[in-house]
Formats: C-alpha cells, sequence, structure tokens
C-alpha cells in the first residue's frame, strides 16, 4: 500500500503544481478556459437529464457507489495496513503477549551500549508479523576492528532479541560510525 500512496501522492502533487503555475502565468485564460468547460459539463448534463431522467439517476447512483466502494476500500486497506507497534509473543505455557516496539529498543539499546568501544546505539525497531526488523546505528570508538565489533554486536542482539525476550529477529541492519580521532595538541 505505501508504494500505491506514493505514486498517487506525486500524481497529485504534479497534477496540482502544474495547475497552479499555469494558473499563476496565465490566470485570465485560466478562468476562462474554467468558466467554458464547467458550461459545457452543466449543459451536458442538463440535456442527458431532461433526455432521460430515470438512467441520468441510475448514473448518479453508479457515480455515487462506484466512488464509495473504490475510496472507501483504498481507505480500508490504508487503516487496516497500519502496523502495529507491538509483536506478539506466546510462552511455552501457552499464554500470550505482546511486547512494545519501543520496550525492544530501550533493551536492545541497553545491552549493546555495555559492550566496550561502543559509545552511542540507536535502534529502530519494526514489527513485521510475528518477527522484527531492526536497524541500528552504532557510534563505535575510532580505532575499533569494524569487521569484528559487528559481529559482536549481530551477535547480541541476537541473544537479547531471540532468547531473552523470546522473539523472531527478521531484517538486522547494522550501520557504523566511527567517532573522530582526539587531535594530540603538542604543549
Amino acid at each position: 500500500m505505501n508504494g500505491f500512496n506514493r505514486v498517487v501522492a506525486t500524481l497529485l502533487w504534479l497534477l496540482l503544481l502544474a495547475g497552479v503555475i499555469v494558473a499563476a502565468t496565465a490566470p485570465l485564460a485560466t478562468t476562462a478556459w474554467l468558466i467554458t468547460q464547467l458550461t459545457a459539463l452543466d449543459q451536458w448534463l442538463a440535456g442527458w437529464q431532461e433526455a432521460n431522467p430515470t438512467y441520468f439517476i441510475i448514473g448518479q447512483a453508479a457515480v455515487g457507489i462506484g466512488g464509495l466502494l473504490i475510496f472507501g476500500a483504498l481507505i480500508f486497506a490504508e487503516i487496516m495496513s497500519a502496523r502495529p507497534r507491538g509483536v506478539r509473543i506466546r510462552t511455552s505455557e501457552g499464554g500470550s503477549a505482546e511486547v512494545d516496539t519501543g520496550s525492544i529498543g530501550r533493551r536492545l539499546q541497553w545491552h549493546l551500549d555495555q559492550m566496550a568501544e561502543v559509545i552511542n546505539v540507536m535502534p529502530a525497531v519494526k514489527s513485521r508479523g510475528g518477527a522484527v526488523d531492526i536497524r541500528l546505528e552504532i557510534e563505535t570508538a575510532p580505532d575499533v576492528d569494524i569487521p569484528m565489533k559487528t559481529d559482536e554486536v549481530v551477535e547480541v542482539t541476537r541473544v537479547v532479541i531471540e532468547q531473552d525476550m523470546g522473539l523472531r529477529l527478521g531484517k538486522l541492519d547494522v550501520h557504523v560510525r566511527c567517532a573522530p580521532f582526539e587531535p594530540e595538541w603538542n604543549t
């Protein structure tokens, strides 16, 4: 639904931008054109209503119901596709709970902050079905061995998410940024 929304929103904004540019460059011609088009539409609808009032009412109902079905379905799909803020877990004894994604992020941040040479951690957690997708922004000491530290971060993340919290880890994306070296001052 996100891709569809982006395409529709982009097309609508481009159409609105083109309309504003045309109206700004030729306002009198634009209003004259709009008046002409609306007058022609009014005459066509009035002629259709006079020629066959029954079909006109059927056409009105069809347009109204069609718009309601199409836009209602799109609104319903948008509302229903909103991601939940939590992840449902099941216990071994048949219980279940929902863990908030913010809580998952805070717990993960606390564990990763305890690691040596890790200065700062900013996790972003999203639920996807029964799994969690995690994006980690890690700031490390400037002289850290990045491949080794990345492997450590991935392992700690897996342990915290899968073993400690009982969740299923989906996509894990780790971004490492090294802190700048401190300048050496000769005095």
